[in-house]
């Protein structure tokens, strides 16, 4: 019965390293989201705001499909309006035109590595040259 307290204090330690990153969590304010400048002269984007930010990654995951494996490089977006599909030159190319003040920024805020630029090279900011590769 002499280990009582040692039992209990190494209780006590255990969960406190284990409980400590909820409770740190609990106690920092969660960071507000990041504000984004609207694309320059673009009018609209190829689907709705609202998608884009739940799910551009499945949208350019169907457009690399579509062009590697069937090799169709044009998109119709809802609206009947026909755009190359590229993550470089229409996306970024055309549109947001600073990967670093828009892809970077939501990427970092939402702590995820998209896999993108493992083959494409990011276009220089401010540029609208296309497709780099």
């Amino acid at each position: 019965m002499r280990d009582r307290p040692l039992i209990l204090c190494g209780l006590a330690v255990f969960l406190a390293l284990v409980t400590g990153p909820a409770w740190r969590a609990l106690a920092t304010a969660p960071a507000s989201p990041p504000v984004l400048a609207r694309p320059v002269g673009a009018v609209q984007c190829v689907a709705p705001v609202e998608f884009m930010r739940a799910s551009h990654m499945k949208l350019l995951g169907e457009w690399r499909d579509r062009v590697v494996r069937d090799g169709v490089r044009t998109y119709t977006d809802a609206d009947g309006r026909v755009v190359r599909m590229s993550l470089s030159g229409t996306c970024l190319g055309a549109c947001h035109t600073d990967k670093t003040k828009f892809c970077d920024r939501c990427h970092d805020y939402a702590e995820v590595k998209p896999t993108c630029w493992n083959c494409h090279v990011a276009p220089p900011a401010g540029s609208t040259a296309g497709d780099a590769r």
